[in-house]
């Protein structure tokens, strides 16, 4: 079974036009189709919309039975799906449920004048389920006699592509978790480590498609330590979910600049980050200033560089957010910042005489 790559994401939602106004006006995607009981999608209303290699699905349920609107009711606005593009959609359902997949949806053909879409549905993490899509022919319709496609050019280019999906599960299901997408799916494991600060402390492990085109980092908190951002995200949305979406760019200087013009709003980094940062990544191909006024992090793994910076979340229970992400030829997630952002803060605080609880990295971002 050869997984390619994300086929798409949906996110269900209170109310999709609004979302897809956010993501439209604020991130820079286009509407590039719409369905819903007109078109055969029963008791619902989708927006695709897409930028770069990005295409992501909004859904909202008209009726209170609907599976959208049960997933909005319990973990607010998020990530539902995750739709991974195979060969066979059909004979890769077959194998991953053999494999020990809850089969969801079995294999269904929709066609078109010039294409043929096949989609599976099996479970995932939590409520998260991955859809299974093989496409022939004709790849401009997406969903053919659901979906009604809207001429348009894709939207902005800031965002090339889905880079990965941090995954937060609750405390003791993370090996579970990790054998599952190994045993399952194939994945392999590509990175593990412990993370702690603060008083605070987390296990990660990043699994990967062979392809190399699908990349999930699976958190988890440990709860022998004080809580802290994961804890705050498994209370909020009630159970494992997708955390952030690392969307990359090839130039994110140029796409934070143009987004926050927009009206998106970054988690803030202490001035302090910056006086220590060549010493710790060494020299940077970048403006420290133009860094430090757009408040972009930067890292180094044994493979190069790494430029990243978080949203705010953009939902009202504080959950799902973005990251933005440009690799100079590192192939890690950043971890390092979560140690110097929390001494950046310390020594603002040294240096202003100020003596108060250490804050979280969830604080420290804020």
């Amino acid at each position: 079974m050869d997984i390619r790559g994300i086929d798409h994401i949906e996110l269900f939602v209170g109310d999709a036009r609004q979302a897809a106004f956010y993501f439209d006006r604020a991130v820079g995607f286009q509407l590039l189709g719409q369905g819903g009981p007109e078109t055969g999608l029963a008791d619902q209303r989708s927006l695709l919309l897409s930028q770069g290699d990005v295409r992501m699905v909004l859904t909202t349920g008209l009726t209170a039975g609907h599976p959208a609107s049960r997933y909005v009711q319990r973990h607010g606005d998020g990530v539902a799906v995750v739709a991974l593009e195979v060969d066979d959609a059909a004979g890769a359902y077959a194998e991953l449920v053999r494999r020990g997949a809850a089969g969801v949806t079995p294999p269904t053909t929709r066609t078109g004048a010039d294409t043929e879409v096949v989609t599976a549905e099996v479970g995932g993490f939590g409520d998260v389920r991955h859809r299974l899509v093989s496409r022939h022919g004709d790849r401009g319709e997406f969903l053919p006699g659901a979906i009604e496609m809207i001429p348009s050019d894709g939207g902005g280019k800031l965002l090339a592509e889905i880079d990965h999906l941090a995954v937060c599960v609750p405390p003791g299901q993370l090996d579970e978790t990790v054998r599952h997408y190994r045993d399952v799916f194939g994945f392999a494991e590509i990175f593990t480590e412990h993370v702690e600060v603060a008083g605070q402390a987390m296990n990660s492990t990043v699994v990967q498609s062979g392809s190399g085109r699908v990349t999930l980092v699976l958190l988890e908190p440990d709860r022998s330590r004080r809580p802290g951002q994961l804890d705050a995200f498994l209370d909020q949305h009630v159970g494992a979910g997708v955390q952030h979406l690392g969307l990359r760019t090839d130039d994110i200087v140029t796409a934070v600049a143009a987004l926050a013009e927009r009206g998106v709003r970054f988690a803030g980094t202490p001035a302090s980050y910056y006086d220590a940062l060549e010493a710790r990544v060494g020299p940077v191909d970048a403006p420290l200033e133009r860094l430090r006024d757009l408040g972009v992090l930067v890292d180094r793994d044994h493979g190069g560089q790494l430029l990243q910076i978080f949203t705010e979340s953009m939902h009202v229970r504080r959950t799902l957010f973005l990251e933005l992400i440009e690799r100079r030829g590192a192939r890690t997630f950043g971890s390092g910042n979560i140690k110097a952002l929390y001494e950046a803060k310390e020594r603002e605080l040294a240096a202003a005489g100020t003596t108060v609880a250490a804050p979280t990295p969830q604080e420290v971002r804020a």
